[in-house]
C-alpha cells in the first residue's frame, strides 16, 4: 500500500450514525477481489437508484465532493460484519481518512491494514465539523498523521489517537508482514549466530 502522507482535502459529510459494513459495501459485491474496482460500489444502495442511475442528492454524487479524500461520518462507523471489503470500497473511491467519534474495532483494524486512517474526535469537535461543512461545504481539513493532528480552516488543531505500530506501518506504506520482512537482514544474522552457537 502507498505511504500515508499529510492529507488536505474537502470533506464529504455523512451525518448518519451506526453505518454498518453492509451499507458501506452491500453483500452482493463481496465477490470482488480487486480493491480498486470495488470503489464505485461504495454505499451503492444509497448512492444509486434501482436502475443504476445516480441519486443526485447523495453526498458522493454532488460535484463538490467528487474528489474528497476525507469522509466525516456519524457515530459508531463500520459496525456490523467484519468484511475487509468495507475499507477497500472507501480507498477504492479515493478516501484516505474517515472521521467519527467512534469506530467498530474490526472495521478500525481492517482500515489500518488497508491504508485507511480512522480518526477519532471528541463529540464537540465532531459537531463543529458538521456545522462548518453546513456553512462552508467546500471547506478543507488537513490530517497530519506524523503529528497526529487534524487542522481546521480556522487554524484550530486537534490531536487524535493512533497506536504506534499502526502509525509506523501507514507512514512506511507497509502492512504487518511487510514490517516484519523489513527486519529480514537482522533475522538472518540472528539465525546465523544461533546456528554457530
Amino acid at each position: 500500500m502507498a505511504q500515508f502522507s499529510t492529507v488536505t482535502s474537502r470533506v464529504a459529510p455523512l451525518p448518519i450514525n451506526d453505518i454498518d459494513t453492509d451499507q458501506i459495501i452491500p453483500a452482493r459485491f463481496l465477490k470482488a477481489t480487486d480493491k480498486a474496482s470495488i470503489g464505485p460500489h461504495l454505499f451503492a444502495d444509497w448512492r444509486y437508484n434501482a436502475d443504476g442511475s445516480a441519486r443526485p442528492d447523495f453526498v458522493l454524487n454532488k460535484p463538490e465532493y467528487q474528489r474528497a479524500r476525507i469522509l466525516l461520518a456519524g457515530d459508531n462507523f463500520g459496525c456490523g460484519s467484519s468484511r475487509e471489503h468495507a475499507p477497500w470500497a472507501l480507498t477504492g473511491n479515493g478516501f484516505a481518512v474517515v472521521i467519527s467519534t467512534s469506530f467498530a474495532d474490526i472495521f478500525r483494524n481492517n482500515a489500518l491494514k488497508n491504508g485507511l486512517l480512522p480518526v477519532v474526535v471528541e463529540p464537540d469537535l465532531h459537531q463543529t465539523l458538521f456545522e462548518l461543512l453546513e456553512e462552508v461545504p467546500t471547506a478543507e481539513l488537513t490530517v497530519d498523521l506524523a503529528a497526529q493532528t487534524l487542522t481546521l480552516p480556522t487554524g484550530q488543531t486537534a490531536a487524535f489517537p493512533i497506536d504506534g505500530f499502526s502509525k509506523a506501518c501507514l507512514l512506511q506504506g507497509t502492512d504487518e508482514l511487510g514490517y516484519l520482512l523489513s527486519f529480514a537482514a537482522q533475522i538472518s544474522a540472528y539465525e546465523s549466530r544461533q546456528a554457530t552457537a
